[in-house]
């Protein structure tokens, strides 16, 4: 096992990590539409959200690895059926190539698992799934426009949209496509390609495809991390034996670091050449692939990060939606901020640098540079036209910042 006790070690695997999730390059994947199908297969998934004070996540988590992404480019892909909707560890967009790994967890909803709903409306599933066969695409939106008080069948409204959510979560029904934000569900046979595997992988299979997939798009994994919120013993049992074979035929190597946390990594890959920093400073999302790992993001990069807006305003620390700041390889701050999209104007309500950016020998002049550029570039992806910063830690920063973008 490899300690990772010196500085310039535990920089060169936040390298490896940074470079691994696409934000060192300037276009890892491409640009324009090609680029964004090329995100989503590397990183595996793309977590949708509603939140939209700024950019919804899925947009949000695009435009930082995408050079010249258009929020319409995921409707586009979806709709092609070159990727899906399912669950990952949460809702979110998946490459269509990968279809065949929800269905571990579709049977398992199939077979009682509960997702969001216990005793499902078999009934009602069936009439909507026949209608839906008959009379073909349905918004969730089509059943509040036959809802009906005093009835009891399909139109009644809540109870046939969780029929809908229960099928499409079995997998009998998949988004099609979306209108705005809303899905449009049809049968499964209708929306996916004709091209796709569609048989159910074997625990070891899956594994062997969870492990590629991460050790790709975060370079190195924690055992815990391979299995990230998903509660199937089979998977996770097969998962430890790959790993267990893996470090037995040389092929991975555990690191650990200075607080314990232990790390699998493609024997060899520590040893060579670091990927180069960028100069950068990129605003991402709090769903962000990098990010979501709390554990992870804690032990490697040392930054106590915690989306805000589930906990009470008066508990809050930081924020209702804070968004990490990262730069040269580290993460400095996070600020929080809301899109006033018919003023157009992107107001950062608080900004918080780390107390350890003016004793680390950052320059704050470079620092300042590639901030302005990270808000011009920001706030024209939420379509506004000037930026304004209310609070800001360290104070004795504020009016040199707030300067910047007059």
């Amino acid at each position: 096992m490899m300690k990772i006790t010196r500085t310039a070690d535990l920089e060169r695997l936040r390298r490896l990590a940074l470079a691994s999730q696409g934000l060192l390059p300037m276009a890892p994947f491409g640009q324009g539409l090609a680029g964004t199908h090329d995100a989503i297969k590397h990183l595996g998934y793309v977590q949708i959200d509603t939140i939209s004070v700024v950019e919804r996540a899925h947009h949000h988590v695009l435009h930082t690895r995408v050079p010249k992404f258009q929020p319409e480019m995921i409707h586009r892909l979806l709709a092609s059926g070159r990727i899906f909707e399912y669950w990952s560890h949460a809702a979110a967009f998946l490459p269509m190539d990968d279809f065949r790994f929800s269905l571990p967890y579709k049977k398992a909803i199939q077979s009682g698992q509960v997702h969001w709903y216990k005793n499902p409306d078999k009934k009602q599933m069936a009439e909507l799934l026949a209608r839906i066969r008959s009379d073909g695409p349905l918004r969730s939106r089509d059943l509040e426009a036959h809802k009906n008080a005093s009835s009891a069948g399909w139109w009644d409204w809540k109870p046939a949209k969780k029929a809908l959510e229960q099928l499409y979560m079995e997998g009998e029904l998949m988004v099609s496509h979306r209108e705005g934000f809303q899905k449009v569900y049809d049968l499964t046979e209708r929306v996916l390609p004709s091209h796709i595997d569609s048989s159910l992988p074997s625990a070891e299979e899956y594994a062997a495809h969870l492990l590629d997939q991460q050790l790709c798009c975060h370079g190195f994994v924690s055992l815990k991390g391979l299995t990230y919120l998903r509660r199937n013993t089979e998977l996770r049992q097969a998962m430890k034996s790959l790993v267990l074979d893996g470090l037995h035929q040389g092929v991975l190597e555990e690191i650990e670091l200075g607080d314990g946390e232990r790390f699998l990594i493609p024997s060899g890959v520590f040893d060579q050449r670091a990927p180069r920093l960028s100069h950068r400073l990129s605003i991402l999302s709090p769903f962000d692939n990098s990010v979501i790992q709390r554990d992870r993001l804690r032990s490697v990069f040392q930054f106590d990060y915690q989306i805000e807006c589930y906990v009470p305003e008066p508990k809050r620390q930081y924020g209702y939606f804070c968004l990490p700041l990262l730069f040269r390889g580290e993460f400095i701050g996070r600020m929080d901020c809301k899109a006033h999209r018919k003023e157009r104007r992107l107001e950062i309500k608080s900004l918080y640098l780390e107390k350890s950016i003016e004793t680390s020998g950052f320059d704050v002049d470079l620092l300042l540079s590639a901030f302005v550029d990270a808000i011009k570039a920001f706030s024209q992806f939420q379509q506004c036209d000037s930026v304004t910063l209310t609070s800001m830690e360290p104070k004795h920063l504020t009016q040199v910042f707030q300067l910047a973008f007059k």
